[in-house]
């Protein structure tokens, strides 16, 4: 994953005038972790609103994703324990989002709600332990003709709560659940290990 996508440089001008405060990178990602499982609960509950709002929270969690690892760099706190944290945190984050979206649609899908959170959840899981375990080379991001990358794969979430604020979201679901399993098999079959990067996202 690039430093310098579009939503680093959106959380970059905030986190400098955070750094003075003496606010540490485990405790944004801390809160990227709780507002990551409110926003779960919230898809879970299943109503329009709840939706509307989680998917509110879940864009929430991703720039605070992006923000601990501008702090770190920023402030140079960079640590391997750091870099673990948020990792854990960005899995758990990202596969009970799915989940929560899977109990939230079984009232009006049934069951096979359920088990498509599951398998987008389990799929998204796999798909970060790829990119942070195996360092299995990602797909290319969009680059700017000066070089600079303006979307990176990863960013591909923010699809998730735009799909469900334009009330899609049994569509973003389904995708889900068939494009990230098939993405992991693409990457598995492909084998290519990128250079490792170092520090947090």
């Amino acid at each position: 994953m690039s430093h310098d996508t579009l939503i680093h440089r959106i959380v970059r001008p905030v986190i400098r005038r955070i750094a003075p405060l003496g606010v540490t990178p485990n405790q944004v990602t801390t809160l990227r972790l709780i507002t990551g499982l409110a926003a779960s609960a919230c898809f879970a509950a299943g109503t329009k609103s709840s939706f509307d709002v989680g998917a509110g929270v879940f864009v929430l969690s991703m720039l605070l994703d992006r923000a601990d690892g501008e702090l770190a760099r920023q402030t140079g706190q960079m640590s391997k324990s750091g870099h673990r944290y948020d990792l854990a945190c960005d899995w758990i984050g990202t596969v009970v989002a799915f989940f929560g979206i899977g109990i939230g649609l079984a009232g009006s899908l049934g069951e096979i709600a359920i088990a498509l959170g599951l398998a987008a959840g389990l799929a998204a899981g796999v798909l970060f332990w790829q990119s942070n375990v195996l360092k299995l080379e990602d797909p290319p991001g969009y680059r700017a003709p000066n070089g600079r990358i303006l979307f990176d794969p990863d960013d591909a979430m923010l699809a998730v709560p735009l799909f469900i604020w334009l009330g899609l979201t049994a569509s973003v679901l389904v995708v889900a659940a068939t494009l990230a399993p098939a993405l992991a098999i693409w990457r598995l079959t492909r084998g290519v290990v990128r250079r490792p990067r170092s520090g947090r996202a």
